[in-house]
């Protein structure tokens, strides 16, 4: 992509300027170079595109689906013959490094869209008996009409996937806004969808400010349902503008990784790495709190930071030997900066790292940071800090590890390592998680399988992955055939 092009929304089929003719500027987070002008939508893009998508539903959703599943192939035929150029702007426009994440992420796009098409053709309605003589029951699944997409700068293309190949497959139209940080990642993700030739007004992206275009898509009556992934505080204002639509809504985690007296440490610290520093640590399911047992403690700290300076190398996002990149954008980064600093003033041991990396074509780069005896309360243990770092809290029980993470608001994920497996079905009994892994990193999940937040909790509602997210884009219809007389 040129430095500084043009981009363009995609509405009704076909690339179009915003209403107003503005655009706002993308700017790579690992060179700092002006990427491109992106078109800056407001209100009545957003319902020019809902408008368009309610006049394309009532078609698509008629089409059977094994149609629909042939244009969901079709969309991961054309991202496998673009793997090079999405990955390379997904390391240029989010940071991720090319080698060891950005093609990643690609291969796991395919994926998404691949699993949607299957999901699709055996989505599967019942059968219920009837209390009168004769008649049949069906309850067939049905498409919503028109579903909103509202997704987060750090997964950019697979997240979004994950809600809007589901949501395409089953019937939907779709209206798609993402975060404004990686809207480069979104257009260039958009032209896959467009290339693969799907009805004119069947999928829709619009650009711009989420309070402005999000809201818009979320309450706007066009709208039959809404999917949201990204930060807890935005997923409520969501939810509050889209109440009484089907929603699903995943939100923020501080699901911790547990190291229990009899875990394998050196597996434990394998996870670790993977669970603070995979994308940076910019994931929900990140390790925001790592709850290790007294006993082992020393030997875990010892280890992760040798690892940490060995293995977790930041650097130039686009060259090889480098495996963590920039944070995507300055909220990142100065919530690292208060958070670190917070830990440190509480009495919180700075082990590695610490600061923002110099030397850099941004203040981006922050360095990988280990920090030991952090108190329970600190604000790196407490709040989502979204960025490459260790919080190391001292725990001296499993009880005690149970007792922390119920504590916390959130109710995304939780892992522990322990060699005793009634600890470890103990923990998933007891912590209100949607999802608990045992001897497993944090960061650890099967796009087929489940995933949300716990009810009460700050994570969210509903479940993504595989045919369980097209529970929430479907409803049930009721059809009661009387044979004639």
């Amino acid at each position: 992509m040129a430095t500084g092009t043009v981009q363009q929304m995609f509405l009704a089929g076909s690339w179009q300027a915003s209403a107003s003719g503005e655009t706002f500027d993308a700017t790579s987070p690992a060179t700092g170079e002006l990427i491109a002008a992106i078109p800056q939508g407001d209100r009545d893009d957003a319902r020019r595109a809902i408008d368009a998508a309610r006049t394309a539903a009532d078609g698509w959703a008629r089409l059977t689906a094994f149609e629909r599943a042939a244009k969901m192939h079709a969309v991961g035929d054309v991202i496998e013959s673009r793997r090079e150029d999405l990955a390379r702007t997904l390391t240029l426009d989010q940071g991720k490094p090319l080698r060891t994440e950005a093609y990643d992420e690609v291969d796991e796009l395919v994926e998404y869209w691949r699993s949607a098409a299957e999901d699709a053709k055996r989505l599967t309605g019942e059968l219920p008996n009837s209390i009168s003589p004769g008649k049949r029951v069906m309850l067939v699944r049905r498409a919503r009409g028109v579903v909103g997409v509202i997704s987060p700068w750090n997964w950019p293309y697979t997240m979004p996937a994950e809600l809007i190949a589901p949501a395409l497959a089953c019937g939907n139209a779709v209206v798609w806004t993402p975060a404004p940080s990686t809207a480069v990642c979104a257009i260039a993700l958009a032209r896959c969808i467009a290339d693969a030739d799907l009805p004119a007004g069947v999928f829709n992206l619009v650009t711009g400010p989420g309070p402005v275009v999000g809201d818009e898509i979320a309450r706007n009556p066009g709208t039959d349902g809404i999917g949201f992934i990204g930060s807890t505080a935005t997923g409520r204002h969501v939810a509050q503008a889209a109440a009484g639509k089907a929603a699903l809504i995943e939100m923020g985690g501080n699901g911790p990784l547990v190291v229990m007296d009899d875990a394998n440490v050196s597996a434990a610290v394998e996870a670790t790495l993977t669970a603070c520093y995979l994308c940076a640590g910019q994931s929900c399911t990140a390790g925001e709190r790592i709850l290790v047992h007294r006993a082992v403690q020393d030997e875990f700290v010892e280890k992760l930071a040798r690892s940490v300076t060995e293995r977790i190398l930041l650097g130039d996002p686009f060259e090889d030997a480098t495996t963590m990149g920039p944070v995507n954008n300055e909220g990142v980064a100065v919530k690292m900066d208060e958070h670190v600093t917070d830990a440190v003033d509480r009495g919180a041991a700075l082990v590695s790292g610490g600061a923002r990396a110099e030397g850099y074509p941004t203040r981006l780069y922050w360095q990988p940071t280990v920090l030991a005896d952090v108190p329970a309360d600190a604000r790196v243990a407490v709040d989502e800090t979204f960025g490459p770092v260790a919080p190391i809290v001292t725990i001296d029980s499993l009880e005690h590890a149970i007792e922390l993470t119920n504590a916390s608001p959130y109710g995304l994920l939780a892992a522990i390592f322990t060699g005793d497996l009634n600890h470890g079905l103990q923990f998933a009994d007891r912590v209100r998680t949607g999802w608990v892994n045992i001897n497993e990193s944090s960061n650890y999940w099967e796009a087929h399988l489940p995933f949300g937040g716990r009810a009460g909790s700050d994570s969210g509602i509903g479940r993504v992955g595989g045919n369980h997210v097209m529970q929430s884009f479907t409803e049930l219809q009721t059809v009661v055939l009387t044979p004639p007389r």
